[in-house]
């Protein structure tokens, strides 16, 4: 090419001297070639410059391929090493972990129940108990096997993580801040969270799937989803209660899960949560979304949400690195900023009540009981009643019902057990105490906000339904005719089957209706509404549960869902020492837990001045992952007597009046209600009735005291009593083969 460009030269310097030539005159044949030439060589330079084009053009393709097949045989040899069946079916998705983290067992459940799910797909699955996995050591591992991790997670006491996850969640908090791991430790981890928590639980609700996303995330480990939140508070879950809000979530998963073995990226919806713009989002589309984001109910949750449903990486795109905005959009972005920062100054209080009050309206339709709470609760024997209330037989109704003996309340104040309904106004309960023999079936709240039932249907259908479950005894080898005849008229009601009943709106209409039936009330509250107890009529006993007597243990033991807990005990202690009936201190007993709190009890008992103090050993209802409650925390009985004995010198106005061995408790009485050296701690109810009618009929004007309608004592029943508070009139029964039993109750 270099030759042809000194050819070109030499002609064109060759006419430019032919050229003179002729300006001279001088021509021949060749000559005048050489001037067509000349003439013509506009055209002889284009293709010139047109023929080193194309040269140049070529040389530098073959360069660039050359280039090209260097790299590329350093990049991609090994990978043909590798497998060359890639072209025929490349797996995207290995399998699937489940790791669970799990304290009652839900959430294990949830594990099994996504492993077959996921196995329906084709894909392999596999369930992990956190605490037999060891994150140093294996974590890693599943950043290069094509595995998808997932992890349900709960929330325990002050959003701890369960026992079976700390370790798990301690080792993933510290490398996310170590330098040794990295920043990308994780990276090329794919991995998906769900927690499982409680809104009641203000402070602290699912913060453990929270953390664990933070954590993950931290550690360049990708999302492949937004995490997924389920709430036990059946006023609040998104979708009805914990087992619909994991349904809802997992169909999502499967999805993107089919979507990853098929080798699809996930690409932006335009439909982003967190305000952001994508370039594929039409303007229409997008004013169609605003619109609707104005009645979301989460919106506000899902603003400080991972948007990892849109975008992999979590990082809107004005967030990442270079990323560059559209003009278009610049708008609405300021328009964001805009309503964000009115919201600060007030501007958006509207929205947001507006909401509030949307939620609030949901709720007053929502029912307590949902589908998974009545087959939970029936297949523990309850019969429920309507939206929130529910009754069930007392093991001491069939016990005295046989001529077997009565529970603690009949020694200690003469109720007859087989006349006695035990029921609820209402399942929902402020605590969830270590012990709850519910193994927290029934769902907690701290207000009530749900659907009301009329307190003349519950009580209706309450009697309906016992009497029923009495008339299954008809005939039954062992049953008293006369009993059963009488457990038919019920005479008494003991409002503590379950549940806070303090909380049900119209607990007073309701306590008015047992009376007006000449049905005495026992009411049982755990000491949160001091308020409510206040406000409480006259009932013909009122309990107050003490199962600790200091902040620290009370909140370990009784787990409240208030954070101001403490302070609504001791008012409530208070509330109930202004009472003028009966009232009842239940202390029960946990050993190691809140046995060696003495002076601290007789402290409480000084503030409330109770009529009654009730002592009894915690009573093991089986194995619970609820609660981590042994055998080895039940007292002896022996053991029970001796606290009491202590417990008693310790109060100068109190003495040790009654015992009931079989249900390993005892009876501390006021000695107001010992009269000429005799203990009068039984009940004359008809007596009562007449006091609560003529107080009713007075609109409160006579009132009336604890001392009013007491009755004698029998001997039976003392404490000292050979037959230690067993009726004499009953036949105390004992299994064959029994094992003996070290509970006492």
């Amino acid at each position: 090419m270099p030759g042809l460009f000194a050819i070109i030269l030499l002609f064109t310097g060759h006419v430019s001297a032919l050229d003179t030539k002729v300006s001279h005159g001088a021509q021949s044949a060749s000559d005048n070639y050489l001037v067509l030439v000349w003439h013509n060589r506009l055209y002889l330079y284009s293709a010139a410059a047109l023929v080193f084009g194309v040269w140049f053009s070529l040389k530098v393709a073959l360069k660039k391929k050359s280039f090209t097949e260097g790299a590329g045989l350093l990049v991609h040899r090994p990978a043909e090493n590798q497998g060359r069946s890639d072209k025929d079916a490349e797996v995207h998705v290995s399998g699937v972990k489940i790791f669970f983290g799990s304290q009652t067992g839900t959430a294990k459940g949830f594990a099994n129940e996504l492993s077959e799910e996921v196995k329906t797909l084709g894909i392999a699955a596999e369930v992990v108990d956190m605490k037999d996995y060891d994150p140093d050591d294996r974590l890693a591992e599943e950043c290069v096997n094509k595995s998808v991790c997932v992890f349900l997670v709960a929330t325990y006491t002050d959003g701890q993580p369960t026992e079976n996850a700390e370790w798990f969640c301690k080792w993933l908090e510290e490398a996310s801040t170590d330098f040794r791991y990295g920043k990308t430790y994780l990276k090329g981890l794919r991995y998906a969270v769900f927690g499982l928590g409680n809104s009641v639980y203000i402070g602290h609700y699912n913060t453990v799937s929270k953390n664990m996303d933070k954590w993950l995330w931290m550690l360049s480990a990708a999302r492949i989803m937004t995490r997924g939140e389920g709430d036990g508070n059946v006023v609040k879950s998104r979708n009805g209660s914990i087992q619909a809000d994991f349904q809802a979530w997992k169909v999502k998963f499967l999805s993107r899960l089919q979507a990853l073995a098929k080798g699809e990226k996930k690409r932006c919806s335009g439909d982003c949560k967190n305000g952001g713009s994508c370039k594929s989002k039409r303007k229409d589309k997008r004013d169609e979304e605003d619109q609707t984001a104005s009645h979301d109910n989460s919106s506000e949750v899902d603003l400080i949400e991972s948007s990892s449903d849109e975008d992999e990486s979590g990082l809107p795109d004005e967030t990442k690195p270079g990323s560059v905005v559209d003009m278009e959009d610049l708008g609405n972005i300021m328009n964001s900023m805009k309503k964000a920062k009115g919201k600060e100054e007030g501007e958006g209080q509207m929205v947001k009540l507006s909401k509030l009050k949307k939620v609030e309206d949901e709720g007053e339709q929502r029912e307590m009981i949902t589908p998974a709470l009545r087959e939970a609760l029936t297949k523990q024997g309850y019969k429920l009643i309507g939206s929130h209330s529910g009754v069930k037989l007392c093991r001491w109704t069939k016990s005295m019902l046989r001529g077997r003996g009565g529970c603690y309340k009949h020694t200690f104040y003469g109720i007859e057990s087989h006349r006695c309904m035990e029921t609820t106004p209402s399942l929902a309960c402020a605590n969830k105490c270590v012990f709850c023999w519910r193994h927290h079936t029934n769902p907690v709240g701290t207000e009530w906000r749900w659907k009301m039932d009329p307190a003349g249907k519950i009580l209706e259908d309450a009697l309906e339904k016992h009497q029923n479950m009495i008339r299954q005894f008809r005939g039954v080898p062992g049953v008293k005719p006369e009993r059963y005849e009488e457990g038919l008229a019920v005479k008494h009601c003991a409002l503590s089957l379950v549940g806070e009943p303090i909380m049900y709106p119209e607990i007073n209409t309701f306590i008015r209706l047992l009376h007006r039936h000449h049905i005495s009330s026992f009411l049982v509250t755990n000491a949160q509404f001091p308020e409510e107890i206040r406000s409480l009529v006259p009932v013909t006993q009122l309990y107050v549960s003490v199962d600790a007597s200091t902040k620290d243990s009370l909140k370990k033991i009784d787990r409240p869902l208030f954070k101001d807990f403490w302070p609504r005990f001791l008012d409530s202690l208070r509330a109930l020492g202004e009472k003028r009936q009966r009232t009842v201190y239940r202390l029960t007993l946990v050993k190691a837990w809140n046995v060696e709190e003495m002076q601290a009890y007789s402290e409480l008992i000084a503030l409330g001045q109770p009529d009654f103090i009730e002592v009894k050993g915690v009573t093991y209802c089986g194995e619970s992952s609820a609660s981590s409650l042994t055998m080895a925390n039940v007292p002896w009985h022996q053991e029970v007597v001796a606290f009491v004995q202590q417990l008693a010198d310790k109060l100068p106005q109190y003495e040790i009046a009654c015992e009931h061995e079989h249900s390993n408790c005892l009876l501390i009485a006021h000695t107001k209600f010992k009269v000429d050296g005799e203990w009068w701690t039984w009940i004359n109810y008809e007596r009562f009735q007449e006091l609560v009618q003529a107080y009713e009929e007075s609109g409160g004007q006579k009132s009336f005291s604890a001392l009013d309608y007491i009755a004698q004592t029998p001997g039976w029943a003392l404490f000292g009593a050979h037959e230690q508070g067993f009726d004499p009139a009953d036949t105390r029964f004992q299994r064959r083969n029994k094992t003996k039993d070290i509970s006492g109750c």
